[in-house]
């Protein structure tokens, strides 16, 4: 290689040597910037001090925040702050960023020299042998070794802010589950107390030689019915409360925090969402996974450029020799190449070029399936919110009117006991549908959320549609 005894090749490889050393590390290995992202997209920060925890001061620096917000009845974005703070599993994505960033850095530093040092005597003769070797395809290809890391990296980010804002839409869904349940679990229990009153005025009724033996039966059946009714909302509750509670990283003394007794009312409207065509645009611009594939076919491309720029160099070495043997010293080079006899690399480039194709694939598969879950969700959460509001404004106002009535008649001895229990029990299911309206407008919402990659847009935070 005759080109590096010149000054401008000499020049090249000292430039491509100190560049290669100006690679380092952040320190944060990316943190801040994934998580400024994420705080962007759940309006929740991901660190206490702006840095993930690593010694026992943070600990408890991210321990006292957390009870500060478990001394009050918990809320839906307090449960995801807590999430995003101590979510272990999150914790453990969010240092993946710092193995992707010395891979970086790895690949932007040239390879070390290689010294190679042989002494040998015999016969009176001496004979030492020097060699230092570099890696020269390794300095050809640095800067497009660092360019396709760098889009790896940046990807890794993206991820990494994804997986935050999954763990938040999660957290949130499973407060709306759990306080749901424990609503649910509540009413249950008056439900059941109602029954047992009504149980054991049967029969009295029936001692007293005013009710039959059928009408006993039925209260009691009833009541029997309460009590699995209770026990089954218990058990919901229960499952319901330890999915939020790994969802957040508690355990000990903070998993005995308290939820709210009832979901948030419905909102006044429903958010002002944009049309249909819009939202499934809207998916495609913001959501977090389709940019990270962007960036991931991007790379592809990159890795297919190189393989087909090196295919038939594999190995390319350039050695400074120096020997002495007695009073004579001898200086040279010496290039080792891979012979291309055998490999023509067309296999390594069939290869790059099946994996461009597999990601560009998988990246229209995720666009059609964002658009897919955008509509799906669009129509979900305003379907939701209708059947909420029927509910709301419907049917628990004339289940109220219709017991007034009933009551009404009954203190007039114009309906007997049994027609008047009978409709407490009918007022019963209207309630429990309530609920479960409301729970299914609330994670609605945030199935919305998830298929927009964040929050809902700007103009329908406004409105506090949240719980």
């Amino acid at each position: 290689m005759p080109c590096l005894h010149k000054p401008g090749g000499a020049i090249a490889m000292a430039a491509a040597l100190l560049l290669s050393g100006c690679a380092s590390l952040s320190g944060d290995g990316g943190f801040k910037s994934a998580a400024t992202v994420s705080e962007q997209r759940t309006g929740a920060p991901a660190s206490v001090a702006g840095r993930l925890p690593q010694n026992d001061d943070d600990t408890r620096a991210l321990a006292a925040v957390i009870d500060q917000k478990l001394a009050q009845p918990l809320s839906a974005n307090d449960a995801v702050q807590i999430a995003l703070l101590n979510n272990r599993s999150l914790q453990a994505t969010y240092w993946s960023l710092g193995i992707a960033e010395a891979d970086l850095v790895q690949a932007s530093r040239l390879q070390n020299p290689v010294l190679d040092f042989k002494r040998s005597h015999g016969g009176g003769a001496l004979e030492i042998e020097r060699t230092l070797t570099f890696n020269l395809l390794g300095i050809i290809t640095a800067p497009m070794a660092g360019r396709i890391e760098g889009r790896r990296y940046e990807q890794s980010k993206l991820l990494v802010a994804n997986e935050a804002v999954r763990v938040a839409l999660d957290t949130r869904r499973a407060w709306v589950v759990a306080v749901a349940a424990g609503q649910s679990a509540d009413y249950a229990q008056q439900v059941q107390a109602s029954a047992h009153a009504s149980a054991e005025l049967a029969q009295r009724m029936r001692d007293a030689g005013n009710w039959s033996a059928m009408d006993v039966a039925r209260e009691q059946a009833y009541h029997a019915q309460t009590i699995a009714e209770v026990n089954a909302a218990r058990k919901g509750a229960v499952m319901a409360r330890e999915k939020l509670t790994r969802l957040m990283g508690l355990g000990g003394t903070q998993a005995a925090y308290r939820l709210p007794d009832r979901l948030p009312d419905l909102p006044a409207a429903p958010s002002e969402l944009p049309q249909l065509a819009d939202i499934e645009q809207l998916a495609v611009n913001e959501r977090l996974d389709i940019q990270a594939a962007k960036l991931d076919v991007a790379h592809t491309a990159s890795t297919l450029g190189l393989t087909r720029t090196t295919r038939f160099i594999n190995v390319l070495d350039l050695g400074l020799v120096a020997n002495s043997e007695g009073a004579t010293n001898t200086r040279g080079y010496e290039i080792a190449l891979e012979i291309p006899l055998f490999d023509w690399g067309s296999t390594r480039v069939a290869r790059a070029e099946a994996t461009y194709m597999q990601a560009a694939n998988m990246l229209a598969q995720t666009a059609v399936n964002a658009r897919s879950e955008a509509r799906e969700s669009y129509a979900d959460y305003q379907a939701s919110y209708d059947l909420a509001r029927h509910y709301r404004d419907q049917v628990l106002p004339a289940r109220k009117k219709l017991a007034d009535e009933t009551l009404l008649r009954y203190n007039g001895m114009l309906m007997s006991v049994f027609e008047l229990l009978a409709d407490a029990r009918e007022q019963a299911g209207a309630v429990r549908g309530y609920i479960a309206a409301q729970q299914d407008f609330w994670i609605a919402q945030a199935n919305l959320e998830a298929a927009l990659g964040g929050r809902l847009p700007a103009s329908t935070i406004k409105q506090g549609n949240q719980p």
